[in-house]
């Protein structure tokens, strides 16, 4: 029906839905129409969904942009209060919490719904209509659902323990009597769990399409400009600006925007020019030609627009406009503690963390057909708009305090056939995605500057990373190089660690059918990844062997304490962390977190960091545990676990500056492509770095035996590289 409707004829239809459901909601606190418990936690989501409707009206009037900065900072820590620190040990958000009140697996679903409102944030701050009323209707759905139970249960549905205790919370006010006498008719009045997982189940499942629509429409089409427009015409010398997003704001934001407007304009110049150049060169050093891109997608904290300004300046020039669009906030998107796309503070990461699974209440092999059946359409709508869009250009920040979850028995847990089901996802729509954006024809970059919360001496910092960022590329180019012609006469590549690092690992290199025109190593400088000083290759799989040891790792965020991945012919066969006292439970950890659910992952990236003055300042600041691997994969040997670094661009040729063809574009793996695409990728990429102070030995071997010694002891000893060690002085 609504496919024939004008967009005049479906505005006025979901303007008609809104008001409905709202009037509904507005009914739910003076009604008594299910279980003391539960009407508690439904006049608890009808108080939140009243505190977005405010919201949607105080955007719709204009207030927003004329309101103090007080009241906007008021409402800003409103809305965001129920899930800060303080208060989640006693919020539905919280799914111990929801449990302890509702038992499993009810509260459960109870702690999904929450969080699904909570969705409706972003969508009343971008004044999207569908974004209210489809959650607004799924709460009406799960609160009819129980009212009818209580109907059919007959009176009110309650047990004998609420009557003796009419007023209080019967999650927390009942003795252990009452608690007894209540379990014996627990179930009286209440829906099946099973009923209020279909309820979500069709939610996720009705909703798919136009949600597919919209999350590919923010990636390639610049006129979803929301974002856009608060960079490139608000005032960004009025700090209100930061509350147009609906995103959390802490102190953080806040001194980070007020450091930026300190700096020279010819810094913040600096900043942008290094962030789109690398860019830029990104595109010309892989022989793409960016002339035919029209797009490029830009990724940001908030704080930083004064940088992102002048680079939407610049990639305009370039011929390209910028899409933006917010990190995931809802079931549709994905919620993680490592944010994809524009982000202010995140509230609570253990709050993201305890709901990354909870599609777990109704993952299947139907909706994952589904699913892709719905992000097929969406890219078929913008089939245009895909073949233009040049990739992402990425902004990342560090300097938050190390995070260190906590796993919850309560949290949404992805089964076995589920993870399997996860895996297969991602398979078919990264290679569906590789089909309309073209691998061999985009490119991206990535930049990282520290934020205020790394410390006293933020201003030192961010100055010295802002040298770091800008460091001479020729310099490190020559030097690299000559790490490379040692490494191209290898058959593999040693690496051991020294003191309490356990690592000692054979790396196999590819076989060089013309030494004199190819090279298995890239000579990274400036260009996509940001800053300088590195070298790297996709290893041989076969013949790939040992034990990979960190003592302390951060990876995407989270903390991993003695960190080991044993290699066999390159595969991932054992792993294990300390992080917990179980042996499972680490194990699990780093299934979920590095493996991404998958049985082993490939060894699909070696490489050597030379940017020793990084690793210098991080040492000197105490800022070693905050670095983003950004960084710290230039501060020693580094490897990757997952697709190598020319995921989907191996036929593309490329050349080292000293005119060599990079040969060593592929693995086992990756080589069948050509017969199960499926097979050939695992869509992630994980960069784990050995520090130069638990590096013992890093030797290239040749096919003669001979052992040709680049670091020892941490220091590099190659012929030439000397003045890597300069920076340890």
């Amino acid at each position: 029906m609504q496919e024939n409707m004008t967009i005049e004829e479906k505005e006025e239809l979901e303007a008609e839905r809104f008001a409905l459901a709202y009037e509904r909601i507005g009914q739910i606190s003076s009604e008594k129409g299910c279980r003391r418990a539960y009407h508690d936690y439904f006049v608890k989501m009808a108080d939140f969904v009243r505190m977005m409707k405010d919201t949607w009206d105080f955007v719709e009037s204009g207030e927003l942009r004329r309101a103090p900065l007080e009241e906007l900072q008021r409402r800003n820590r409103e809305i965001y209060e129920d899930i800060l620190p303080e208060n989640y040990e006693k919020s539905y958000a919280n799914p111990v919490f929801a449990v302890e009140c509702f038992g499993e697996p009810m509260g459960r679903l109870l702690s999904f719904l929450y969080t699904e409102l909570r969705g409706m944030i972003p969508a009343a701050y971008e004044q999207s209509r569908a974004g209210m009323v489809i959650r607004m209707e799924l709460l009406l759905e799960i609160y009819q659902a129980f009212l009818c139970a209580a109907q059919e249960a007959g009176s009110d549905g309650l047990p004998g323990a609420e009557r003796k205790e009419e007023n209080g919370n019967s999650c927390i006010g009942l003795s252990g009597a009452e608690r007894a006498e209540e379990s014996k008719d627990s179930c009286i009045g209440l829906p099946e769990p099973e009923e209020i997982r279909k309820i979500a189940y069709w939610y996720v499942s009705d909703y798919y399409e136009t949600e597919s629509c919209a999350k590919v429409a923010q990636m390639v089409c610049p006129e979803f400009d929301f974002a856009a427009r608060i960079v490139t015409e608000s005032d960004l010398s009025d700090l209100r600006y930061l509350y147009y997003y609906g995103e959390y704001v802490s102190e953080n934001e806040i001194l980070t925007a007020e450091h930026l407007g300190r700096l020279p304009e010819e810094t913040i110049r600096l900043m942008a020019d290094t962030y789109t150049e690398g860019y830029r060169v990104g595109f010309a050093v892989c022989n793409k030609d960016i002339s035919i891109k029209k797009t490029v997608n830009v990724r940001y904290a908030l704080g930083f627009e004064l940088m992102i300004r002048e680079a939407v300046r610049n990639f305009e020039k370039m011929g390209l406009k910028p899409t933006i669009y917010r990190s995931g906030a809802n079931i549709f998107q994905g919620r993680s503690v490592h944010k994809n796309g524009y982000f202010g503070a995140n509230p609570n990461k253990q709050f993201d963390y305890d709901h990354r699974e909870d599609s777990a209440l109704f993952l299947d092999k139907q909706l994952v057909e589904r699913r892709l059946e719905c992000l097929q359409n969406a890219f078929e709508q913008y089939r245009v708009q895909a073949g233009v869009f040049g990739g992402p250009a990425v902004l990342e920040i560090f300097g938050e305090q190390p995070f260190v979850p906590k796993n919850k028995e309560a949290a949404c847990k992805l089964s076995d056939k589920q993870q399997k089901l996860s895996v297969e996802y991602a398979s078919r729509a990264g290679a569906m995605q590789n089909r309309y954006i073209k691998g061999e024809e985009r490119s991206f970059t990535i930049i990282a500057f520290p934020t205020p919360e790394i410390g006293e001496n933020y201003d030192e910092i961010f100055d010295e990373i802002i040298r770091i960022n800008t460091l001479d590329y020729q310099l490190y180019q020559g030097i690299q190089q000559k790490i490379i012609d040692a490494l191209d006469l290898g058959d593999y590549v040693l690496v051991k660690g020294m003191g309490k690092n356990r690592t000692d690992l054979k790396v196999k290199l590819h076989t060089l059918c013309d030494p004199e025109k190819e090279t298995n190593f890239e000579n990274c400088v400036a260009d996509v990844n940001i800053p300088v000083g590195e070298v790297f290759t996709s290893p041989q799989l076969a013949g790939t062997e040992g034990l990979l040891h960190v003592t302390r790792v951060f990876l995407n965020e989270l903390e991993y304490k003695d960190f080991s991945v044993r290699f066999r012919d390159g595969m991932i066969v054992e792993y294990d962390c300390r992080n917990f006292a179980g042996e499972q439970e680490n194990k699990q950890y780093i299934k979920d977190n590095v493996l991404f659910h998958h049985e082993t992952l490939p060894l699909g990236e070696f490489a050597i960091g030379t940017n020793t003055t990084a690793y210098v300042a991080a040492k000197k600041y105490g800022i070693e545990d905050k670095m983003p691997i950004l960084i710290a994969e230039k501060t020693g040997p580094h490897f990757a676990v997952g697709d190598t670094c020319y995921s989907h661009e191996e036929e593309i040729k490329s050349y080292n500056p000293d005119g060599k063809e990079i040969a060593a574009k592929e693995n086992e793996v990756s080589a069948l492509r050509g017969q199960d695409m499926e097979k050939a990728y695992f869509n992630c990429h994980t960069d784990i770095t050995i520090p130069y102070d638990e590096l013992g030995e890093l030797s290239v071997v040749t096919k003669e035996n001979e052992v040709i010694p680049i670091i020892v002891e941490g220091r590099f000893v190659l012929p030439g590289t000397e003045e890597l060690n300069q920076a340890f002085a």
